[in-house]
């Protein structure tokens, strides 16, 4: 999606810092978030007749321009610099945030690894421990291992099997040095094993490798179960579908289908294309895209998604998308990459290992030239922080992650938890978010007296039933359900967004907005207190006029949802003391929703682009912004606040990849749900740090003093992680249907 230059007071304005001939300097906010693409912005200015140099200055925001006055002016280059900036805003604002919070390659051997080959790992090295506790015991398999003699010692099973289990930390620490220059804590436990086998300590380093293969198999697990909670709530559909070959019904495997073919769907099956219905119609359950509980009926010529379910009826429909490119399968992706991105505490715990790290080392060295004791100094580097602060650190993030995708809360980053447990300002989008989307008749009302209110809704219905628009879909619905008398229409003439007109029966019947009327030559003075009183609630009014005079008004609002209030109060209570309503719609609309509401603010008849300079403001003050939508016209302002989450059940697939978080459900009680989850997330791990640096920092000192072992020394520090790990999934059975509420 790219942004339009036009719409002077937009975040895309280039303003004039200074010009002379021949050289200008323009100023634009949004620079300061295109580092990346500032080479593409400059090659695109440097395009443009005239132009001899050009340079950006994306700290200020600034774009330095040398040109030939007598080829161009400062106005057109001003415009070509706004569109140079909208054609690369949001694709690389989307691109910055994933670099910025992606796992260097060699942090990912817990993310890739594959959790049989873990399990595999850690019953082997349990094996061969017992076996080596049991042939031996601790005392006399240390005080063997150090009698050994000549090369025969190295080649013994226990040893050989210790290398073996112990291969992937050694390739994991050897990468880091290699490929980012720095040790991890792969690095520390490889030379911890290596030291322990030198010294003969081959219980210890079996100790320490199958403690350390525990604590990567409960985070593995744990990430494991948010792809599979993301997966089964999102099950794209049937392993083999019936495809038409030349006319007949075959099964084949969902692999072979390919865009363009026609696929069926019966009763009680599971679509598996985004597609168009060309033959047929059903009732389809669209619960897990859209979050609507009840069936929707579709048609020849309607879309559907795979993940919908078939209630009842069936379908012919021709793939457009299949496999990945579906809307659900972008969505899984998406959310899976979730386990890659990085919170800025992650960033912490990260530095913290790698900076302390080299301090095992000095403390090793400088232990062993005190005491000259290679057990004590072996202690060193057995004990350290990394492994306890690392791992908690992404198991909390993780079980976080993967207990909000099985309640319909997809996150698509443990770093997007981080900023949204730090939020302190929420802005919503109306329609759809706040509001149901769907409007319904609260008023019909005839000022005629020879009309009456029946006469009324008979003439707007008929005049309205070919009209798609939300309001004349309203006021059909409406007819039906009062069960009026349905009227031949003829000679209808609809002009968009203003009203339509038509003849029904020998009437000639007006139905639209005051305005509209009026150049008609339709008075609609006489029902203004009645309008008046219909603005006051927040319904909008439809007027009806016939044969040139007005016949009265139909009052139809869209009602809020269900919980939004509750949601809003509660979002209070945890912390949110600035809460703003951003609307498209009109400003008499979007005072009443505030008012209901008891919003702090609202910003009415904002454009899409308007959108996105609002939440670029506010964050320039400082704050932490949330923003809440549902459509295509929220995606900008989605992408560039600090959390953007997708909700309704109208959200677009636009507005779900531009989002940080998206809610599957149409349950409002979900936003303050998933704000406690990210709080608590952060106090977890705040709780994981405490411990790891404490527990470890003592078993240093004990250790150092020569009061702890080698092997219980590898007990104490991988029991720590083993606990830390144990805490962060405490996170695993948090309830967001309690939606905050304490």
């Amino acid at each position: 999606m790219t942004f339009g230059a036009r719409g002077r007071e937009n975040i895309l304005e280039c303003s004039v810092a200074h010009s002379l001939p021949g050289r200008l300097r323009l100023r634009n906010h949004a620079l300061k978030y295109l580092c990346e693409a500032r080479s593409q912005i400059e090659q695109r200015i440097r395009n443009h007749h005239g132009v001899e140099r050009v340079e950006i200055t994306p700290v200020s925001g600034s774009i330095l321009i040398f040109f030939d006055t007598d080829a161009t002016t400062v106005e057109e280059l001003r415009e070509t610099a706004e569109y140079a900036i909208g054609d690369h805003s949001l694709d690389a604002l989307k691109e910055e945030r994933t670099v910025r919070f992606e796992l260097p390659v060699s942090e990912r051997r817990i993310h890739n690894e594959p959790l049989g080959e873990l399990a595999g790992r850690v019953a082997a090295a349990g094996g061969t421990l017992l076996l080596s506790l049991l042939g031996r015991g601790i005392a006399g398999g240390s005080a063997a291992g150090v009698a050994g003699r000549g090369i025969g010692r190295f080649l013994r099973l226990p040893l050989l099997a210790s290398v073996g289990l112990a291969w992937p930390i050694f390739t994991s620490g050897v990468r880091s040095l290699v490929e980012d220059r720095r040790p991890n804590a792969d690095t520390l436990s490889a030379t911890a094993i290596v030291a322990s086998l030198l010294a003969g300590q081959t219980i210890s380093a079996l100790t320490i490798i199958l403690l350390a293969d525990v604590a990567e198999l409960l985070t593995a697990y744990s990430m494991d179960r948010t792809r599979k909670a993301i997966r089964e709530m999102l099950s794209v559909g049937e392993e083999e579908v019936w495809k038409l070959v030349d006319g007949e019904a075959v099964r084949v495997p969902l692999e072979q289908v390919e865009p363009g073919d026609r696929v069926l769907a019966g009763a009680g099956e599971r679509i598996s294309v985004d597609g168009r219905i060309v033959e047929g119609s059903a009732a389809v359950d669209q619960a897990s895209i859209t979050g609507e509980f009840l069936p929707a009926n579709r048609a020849a010529g309607d879309e559907v998604f795979a993940g919908t379910v078939v209630r009842s009826g069936s379908l012919t429909i021709e793939a457009s998308r299949v496999g990945d490119e579906t809307a659900v399968g972008r969505i899984i992706h998406l959310v899976e990459d979730a386990t890659h991105r990085k919170a800025n505490i992650q960033f912490f715990a990260d530095r913290f290992s790698a900076q302390f790290i080299p301090v095992n080392f000095l403390l090793a060295g400088l232990v062993f030239l005190i005491t000259k004791s290679p057990v004590r100094a072996l202690n060193m580097l057995i004990i350290d922080y990394s492994c306890g602060v690392r791992l908690s650190t992404a198991t909390a993030l993780a079980s976080a992650i993967s207990n909000a995708a099985r309640q319909g809360v997809l996150i698509k980053g443990g770093n997007y938890l981080e900023l949204l447990a730090e939020a302190d300002t929420l802005v919503l989008d109306k329609t759809g978010t706040i509001t149901t989307g769907r409007p319904v008749v609260t008023l019909v009302r005839s000022v005629d007296p020879s009309v009456t209110d029946a006469e009324l809704l008979e003439y707007a219905a008929a005049a309205e039933k070919t009209v798609t628009h939300p309001m004349a879909s309203a006021i059909v619905a409406h007819g039906r359900r009062m069960r009026v008398r349905s009227l031949r229409t003829s000679g209808v003439e609809v002009q968009a967004g203003r009203g339509v007109e038509a003849k029904v029966g020998r009437r000639r019947i007006l139905v639209g907005s005051r305005a509209w009327l009026a150049g008609h030559g339709v008075d609609a003075e006489p029902a203004h207190e009645i309008a008046a009183g219909c603005a006051t609630r927040g319904e909008s009014v439809v007027y009806v006029a016939r044969d040139g005079e007005l016949a009265g008004l139909i009052g139809v609002q869209d009602d809020l949802k269900e919980n939004m209030k509750k949601a809003v109060n509660r979002l209070r209570n945890i912390g949110y003391d600035d809460i703003i309503l951003l609307t498209g719609d009109v400003e008499q609309q979007a005072e009443v929703v505030s008012s209901r509401m008891a919003l702090d603010r609202f910003k009415a008849e904002v454009m899409p682009e308007n959108k996105a300079d609002a939440i670029l403001r506010l964050q320039s003050k400082g704050t932490r912004v949330v923003m809440v939508g549902d459509g295509i016209n929220d995606a900008p302002a989605l992408a560039f606040a600090d959390v953007g989450i997708a909700m309704g059940a109208n959200r677009t697939d636009i507005a779900i990849e531009a989002a940080d978080i998206t809610i599957a459900h149409d349950n409002p009680l979900l936003i303050p749900g998933t704000v406690n989850l990210a709080r608590q997330t952060m106090q977890i791990v705040k709780q994981n740090f405490a411990a790891a640096i404490g527990v470890n920092s003592a078993g240093l000192v004990l250790s150092s003093l020569g009061y702890l072992p080698v092997f219980w020394a590898a007990v104490l520090h991988n029991a720590t992680t083993v606990m830390v790990v144990a805490n962060s999934t405490r996170l695993l059975l948090h309830d967001l249907s309690k939606g905050g509420k304490r």
